[in-house]
């Protein structure tokens, strides 16, 4: 299924595979992609990503890297 919508463009909002100009309005066509654009960042990320066991670790990161006092 495709759909077609008009966007206002923010570099924050979108990325696209050329130069869009900020300052004009858009059509984006949304669909699905031929295959799947590789992200080998990513994946490499995924390679040594590991359980900690500690549940809070997104919310209390400064307490386990420098000590701080939990929020």
């Amino acid at each position: 299924m495709t759909k077609t919508l008009n966007v206002a463009s923010d570099i924050r909002a979108f990325q696209s595979g050329g130069h869009v100009d900020l300052h004009t309005r858009h059509v984006a066509t949304i669909g699905t992609a031929e295959k799947e654009i590789p992200n080998h960042a990513f994946k490499q990320i995924l390679k040594r990503a590991m359980d900690l066991g500690i549940s809070d670790l997104a919310m209390q990161h400064d307490h386990y890297l420098y000590g701080t006092d939990k929020r």
